[in-house]
C-alpha cells in the first residue's frame, strides 16, 4: 500500500502564504497523476488542484490563480503554494491520486486562515 505523508500546515492571517509538501511512498509515483484535495467538518472532501505525469496542471475554479501545485518526481514528493489565502480555505488538506483517489488516505496537514 502506498504511502502519503502530507506536512506544511499551519496557522495564517488572511492573506498570507502557506506551501504544503506530499511524500510518496513507492514507484509508480512518477507515472500517477497526484491531487491535492481538502475537507472541512461535515463536508465532502474536495480535489482542489492535480498535476499529471507531464506536469499539466488544472485547479477548482474556488482557488485558481491563488494555488500552485507542482511535483518532484525525484523526491517523490508533491506540493502545493496556497497564496492570497481567505477564511474559507480553512480545511484538512489531502494528497492523492487523481482524480480518483486511493481508497485510503494519509494523516493530512490542518490550515486555518484566520485574524
Amino acid at each position: 500500500q502506498v504511502q502519503l505523508v502530507e506536512s506544511g500546515g499551519g496557522l495564517v492571517q488572511p492573506g498570507g502564504s502557506l506551501r504544503l509538501s506530499c511524500v510518496v511512498s513507492g514507484s509508480i509515483f512518477s507515472l500517477t497523476t497526484m491531487g491535492w484535495y481538502r475537507q472541512n467538518s461535515g463536508e465532502q472532501r474536495e480535489l482542489v488542484a492535480f498535476i499529471s505525469s507531464g506536469g499539466n496542471t488544472n485547479y477548482a475554479d474556488s482557488v485558481k490563480g491563488r494555488f500552485t501545485i507542482s511535483r518532484d518526481n525525484a523526491k517523490n514528493t508533491v506540493y502545493l503554494q496556497m497564496n492570497s489565502l481567505k477564511p474559507e480555505d480553512t480545511a484538512i488538506y489531502y494528497c492523492n491520486f487523481a482524480p480518483r483517489p486511493a481508497g485510503y488516505w494519509g494523516q493530512g496537514t490542518q490550515v486555518t486562515v484566520s485574524s
